[in-house]
């Protein structure tokens, strides 16, 4: 099921940024709420569709992380990153409380949470990047450069190489 474009939080604060972005709409699968699934549904490669993910420092409180669909988040090198011995994510029931936001709709920009907020370096050598807008299956393309003016984002090596190998 498709969801309507609306006016969100994320979306308002954007058009008061002035920086140019595009809404695109996916379809809602409540069985699979994953960057993946939103990357196959928008016909986008995943290392453009970026995930918002909620972590617990030991020393900072919350910290916002964004990775493209497909990685994973380094714990160890976001609690270095952001000041923290430590983080670890929070469970998926606090998401609402903490961010204002549910699984699958979580934006970076928007809700409850004021927070560091740390996205995948590699995002900055995309044409563009997709994001939730704070709606599940709503989703924000912009160009990275805009979206880290905007945000005040830190780009960061947050995530191992897709390449990374034990030996």
């Amino acid at each position: 099921m498709a969801v309507k474009a609306a006016k969100t939080n994320a979306v308002r604060l954007l058009e008061g940024f002035g920086y140019p972005f595009e809404l695109l709409e996916a379809e809602v699968d409540e069985k699979d709420l994953s960057a993946e699934r939103a990357a196959a549904d928008l016909g986008l490669p995943e290392d453009r569709v970026y995930k918002t993910l909620v972590a617990k420092g030991d020393r900072s409180g919350h910290v916002k992380a964004m990775l493209p669909a497909g990685r994973s988040l380094d714990l160890k090198a976001l609690a270095d990153i952001s000041g923290n011995k430590r983080a670890s994510m929070i469970p998926v029931k606090e998401l609402p409380a903490v961010t204002g936001y549910v699984r699958g709709g979580c934006s970076p920009i928007g809700g409850k949470l004021r927070s560091a907020l740390y996205i995948l370096d590699e995002a900055l050598i995309q044409p563009f990047i997709v994001f939730n807008a704070g709606n599940r299956g709503l989703f924000v393309k912009m160009k990275p450069d805009d979206f880290i003016l905007a945000t005040g984002a830190i780009p960061s090596i947050i995530s191992l190489s897709v390449d990374f190998k034990i030996l």
